[in-house]
């Protein structure tokens, strides 16, 4: 192989890399957290939009509702450039989903993800991780 294609491969290859969607999902559940969090809106609302800061991401819109009943709760769903923070309670279960997915080389959400889980303190939970990253 001569020089000159070996090069042009070479910048072939980083071109496509910098090209290349960078994605980074982490999700789970919270067990075992205590009610009056899961239902104090203003309160995981704040939580998502300091998740926000901590990981790097740049808000755009932030949204909440609170749902009664049964299997009443709350959702937050923050998004972000990056692409989004989505948090769903269900009091009575004492329970909640999270999901942060990012895209970009400078966001971090295991950061926003572990933020999220330090400040409603399960007595346990599971984090998952997928790469959403483009080929």
């Amino acid at each position: 192989m001569s020089n000159q294609t070996l090069t042009e491969n070479l910048s072939s290859l980083i071109k496509d890399n910098e090209d290349r969607i960078i994605g980074k999902h982490v999700f789970g559940n919270l067990y075992d957290i205590d009610e009056k969090l899961l239902t104090d809106r203003e309160f995981l609302e704040r939580l998502v939009l300091d998740a926000v800061k901590i990981a790097n991401m740049k808000l755009v819109e932030i949204k909440s509702w609170s749902f009664g009943g049964k299997k009443g709760g709350v959702s937050v769903i923050a998004l972000v450039e990056e692409s989004h923070i989505a948090l769903h309670t269900w009091n009575e279960y004492k329970y909640a989903t999270l999901d942060v997915y990012t895209c970009g080389e400078h966001s971090d959400p295991e950061a926003a993800f572990m933020y999220i889980v330090s400040n409603l303190n399960p007595k346990r939970y599971q984090m998952f991780y997928a790469d959403r990253s483009s080929s």
